[in-house]
């Protein structure tokens, strides 16, 4: 158990971050922040962040002192770590849905700005885009929580859900 009788991460084999690329609210880069922070994430990202953005973040658990950060200016300004696969969280129609989606062991994961998409040339960086199976778009830094969730589900060793409503039984 982790502080205050939360649940720590299970640690899983490799690595992941998680991006914005022109994200422009303050208030959504610090709950990413917060969120990758809590889902054990190893560094998060900007790319093309609004000025706003980068002189003011909105951060309570100060993640930036306990994972690093990399503004980047722009998609070419991107350095990645060797053998990292760059995943895009996208609504488009050849994108494979979260849900049945195998995560790389290391990865990072960038989702697209507020009020639009990802850049055509953000898209071409991508391995692979991923969309999670909502009716329209959903809040960037929320989006951000759905995909470390599901990679800390899919790869953090936990037992198969039941056939039945409710939990694993006790061994």
């Amino acid at each position: 158990m982790g502080q205050g009788g939360m649940h720590k991460p299970r640690p899983v084999r490799g690595y992941f971050a998680i991006g914005v690329e022109g994200i422009s609210k303050p208030m959504n880069l610090g709950n990413l922040m917060r969120s990758a922070h809590a889902f054990g994430a190893s560094f998060i990202f900007t790319v093309d962040a609004h000025y706003s953005v980068r002189k003011s973040r909105s951060d309570t658990s100060k993640s930036v002192y306990h994972l690093p950060y990399y503004p980047w200016d722009s998609v070419d300004d991107m350095q990645m770590p060797r053998d990292c696969r760059l995943v895009g969280v996208e609504l488009t129609d050849d994108a494979v849905e979260l849900p049945s989606f195998r995560h790389p062991s290391r990865a990072a994961y960038v989702l697209g700005r507020e009020r639009g998409s990802l850049s055509g040339e953000m898209l071409a960086r991508c391995e692979f885009v991923v969309r999670i199976p909502t009716a329209f778009c959903i809040n960037v830094a929320t989006a951000g929580a759905i995909v470390m969730y599901d990679r800390v589900r899919a790869l953090g060793g936990f037992p198969d859900r039941p056939v039945r409503a409710g939990g694993p039984k006790p061994e």
